[in-house]
């Protein structure tokens, strides 16, 4: 199967945590948390317009001042998504510059927090020197896990969990994956290219078998225009199968309450990202600073049912001994 994300931690795992996830096939990607950020081309940070913020630590948010540099030019709209706070801090943020020749430029950040009982959103536009425009109140329930960006390709939910200020954790996941069958379109004299992206986009967008398309096919001496039918091209030119979830967990302490939360979230996902600051022998001083020790980080994942796990977000007390916290996560994710 041809994996629909692509996820990268955006640095090395004692440096501040940030996942990259290239969405293939399109010229998108999203980004969770907002570290140092350096690592990430110009090229890169504009293709991802959804950034997921787990909270506002500085080593989670101190890349937000690039991404708006790269971005202040182009006519972007970002989208920022992230726990009650949120709003306030990007405007302490863009408080700190001065936007007096910024009027002509087409840049828009919306930020949206989640709150237990509703939505809080602001608008700041370069336009009108970024000041904030806050919309009414969106009602719902963010008590548990909850949607947080649903598209038929993808979906994203959080889960709000302690480090003594709601921290948020994230998965992505597709509802279904298509993979291409190329050796049936070899057989029925078809090429690949261009066009199959479309028919892929049909299939997730829910076009009933009824629906026809118009494709053009390149060939090697010619183009040519063909019409299929998109339950012709299900049948017999595409395999459904379950799809790609990923789960990004950082920044909370192990206790029964944030055990469930993270558990839920993360359950069957191909790869969980979770944090492992602090090695098992120093767990009551992780608790103390609400993380996880590695092995925690290990047993989550185990309890999850996820196929892969990485751990990351090591603390530099333990510079140099990253093999170890690597191992104590492993030994407790494979333990029988």
């Amino acid at each position: 199967m041809t994996p629909s994300f692509s996820p990268h931690l955006v640095n090395h795992p004692f440096g501040d945590p940030g996942l990259y996830v290239d969405i293939r096939w399109s010229r998108r990607a999203l980004l969770f948390d907002l570290g140092e950020n350096v690592s990430l081309s110009p090229t890169q940070l504009l293709r991802a317009q959804d950034i997921f913020i787990s909270h506002t630590h500085m080593d989670h948010f101190i890349g937000f001042d690039r991404l708006i540099r790269v971005a202040l030019g182009r006519g972007k709209h970002l989208r920022l998504h992230g726990p009650p706070g949120l709003i306030e801090n990007i405007q302490g943020k863009l408080r700190g510059y001065t936007w007096n020749l910024v009027d002509g430029y087409p840049l828009t950040i919306e930020a949206r927090e989640y709150h237990p009982t509703h939505i809080q959103s602001g608008h700041f536009h370069a336009k009108d020197a970024f000041v904030c425009k806050q919309e009414n109140l969106i009602p719902g329930d963010h008590s548990h896990i909850f949607p947080v960006l649903q598209e038929p390709a993808l979906l994203v939910k959080a889960v709000a969990l302690n480090h003594r200020i709601p921290s948020l954790a994230f998965s992505l996941e597709e509802p279904f994956h298509i993979n291409i069958k190329k050796a049936r379109l070899h057989e029925a004299g078809l090429p690949v290219g261009s066009w199959l992206k479309d028919a892929k986009q049909l299939i997730v967008d829910g076009a009933p078998d009824s629906h026809t398309f118009s494709a053009t096919l390149y060939f090697e001496h010619r183009k040519e225009e063909r019409v299929f039918d998109v339950g012709i091209m299900k049948r017999e030119f595409v395999t459904i199968t379950k799809g790609q979830k990923i789960a990004y967990v950082v920044d909370c302490r192990y206790d029964a309450d944030n055990e469930q939360r993270i558990i839920q979230l993360s359950q069957g996902a191909t790869t969980l990202f979770c944090e492992a600051p602090f090695l098992e022998a120093d767990r009551d001083k992780a608790a103390n600073r609400y993380h996880l020790t590695a092995r925690q980080a290990g047993i989550l994942g185990r309890k999850a049912g996820v196929q892969q796990l990485v751990v990351f977000h090591f603390s530099p007390r333990y510079t140099g001994q990253g093999d170890k916290l690597h191992q104590e996560a492993m030994e407790a994710f494979y333990e029988q």
